[in-house]
């Protein structure tokens, strides 16, 4: 199933945005195969992890030249690799992009870094929120008079970093079916979640942007365009940016005209948010729903994500399916003919050894000796 049937493609262990990357097209009916090491998980025990799924596993040792050479047979079958290590780490291990299409000419390499492979800042440390920081994109989320706030490490380690790597690998592989020819893909989650900028930085180019955080309509300045918390604890979202939701919002909630007349008169704005404050505490979240949901005000519930399957909405497009008993998002986006799905849950470490070693054509001696060295390590 899938649109991406067919293509066989190379996970080398990692944590965070590189196993979603390989989700992503697994999801989408590649054969993704992990490389993994032996010893346990670092993160994630493996039956709950939701980024394993639809995927292959062999255990090689990239430390061992036996290991390494097998590594390479496999890549020859193989239609991408990738990786998220540092710069250079796995070029020394002998699975670097010039090992690899050595072996295999048609190949597509990705690396995935925080910094790119290059620069001053190839080699240092990071996480999301560096580069999220480095890219421009953090300074302007959250409240003024407040630091900024971190938005889970969704934009730039999955926003900026996974999905500009598997466009990347498809959008290659998909050339080098004309060309015969692989290359090399550099993923840099800094510039990928500038790339994510691009609308701010229009808005600022055309002098329509304010500079200071909390001074937009989009960042949570503008009362028709913020979150609201509730009598029960809970949050609403409101999202009426056009003039026709405006209005319906101002109809639905009986506003005074006289504070709300004028949706884009700032002077006013504070007076309306705390309006709106006051207002939203009067009912519960879901007495809201029940009120506003699917009118033109442009309003959702803000929904814990552990209960969001549980939406009606949700529910009817079967957003959320299960695997082996765990609930866990479906496969996007949704194809008319080559259906993405989930064909398991994620393998055992080395539950596919023995197969992908052969159909890479081993011998049955050198996959007996492989997996009786690197599976007991």
């Amino acid at each position: 199933m899938g649109p991406l049937r067919g293509l066989r493609i190379i996970e080398l262990g990692g944590i965070g945005p590189a196993p979603f990357c390989g989700m992503l097209l697994a999801d989408l009916g590649a054969d993704v195969i992990m490389v993994e090491r032996a010893g346990p998980s670092l993160m994630v025990p493996r039956k709950s992890d939701i980024s394993c799924r639809g995927k292959r596993s062999i255990i090689l040792d990239l430390k061992s030249k036996d290991g390494v050479e097998a590594f390479l047979q496999v890549a020859r079958t193989a239609d991408a690799v990738f990786e998220g290590f540092r710069p250079g780490v796995a070029a020394r291990l002998g699975v670097g992009p010039d090992d690899c299409r050595a072996a295999n000419a048609r190949l597509v390499y990705a690396h995935m870094t925080g910094w790119g492979q290059d620069g001053p800042l190839a080699q240092a440390a990071g996480h999301d929120i560096n580069y999220l920081a480095l890219s421009g994109a953090l300074y302007s989320m959250g409240r003024a008079g407040e630091p900024p706030a971190p938005p889970l490490n969704l934009v730039a380690d999955y926003g900026g970093g996974a999905m500009m790597m598997a466009l990347g690998i498809v959008s290659a592989i998909l050339e080098a079916k004309s060309s015969g020819q692989g290359q090399v893909i550099d993923v840099s989650m800094v510039e990928g979640a500038s790339l994510l900028m691009s609308l701010y930085h229009s808005l600022d180019h055309a002098g329509l942007w304010n500079r200071a955080r909390d001074g937009n309509f989009l960042d949570g300045c503008a009362p028709f365009y913020d979150t609201y918390k509730t009598k029960d604890g809970g949050f609403i979202s409101i999202g009426a940016l056009e003039p026709q939701f405006y209005a319906a919002l101002c109809a639905h909630l009986a506003l005074p005209m006289d504070v709300f007349a004028h949706q884009h008169d700032r002077a006013r704005w504070d007076e309306q948010k705390a309006h709106l404050t006051l207002l939203f505490l009067t009912r519960t979240r879901d007495e809201w729903a029940a009120l506003l949901e699917g009118t033109e005000t442009c309003f959702a519930p803000v929904l814990e994500f552990w209960e969001a399957a549980k939406h009606p909405h949700n529910a009817a497009r079967g957003a959320f399916i299960d695997v082996a008993g765990q609930q866990q998002p479906a496969p996007q986006p949704r194809f008319s003919r080559t259906k993405a799905d989930v064909s398991g849950p994620g393998p055992a470490p080395g539950a596919h050894s023995a197969d992908i070693l052969r159909d890479a054509g081993l011998s049955q001696a050198q996959i007996a000796a492989l997996i009786s060295t690197d599976h007991n390590k």
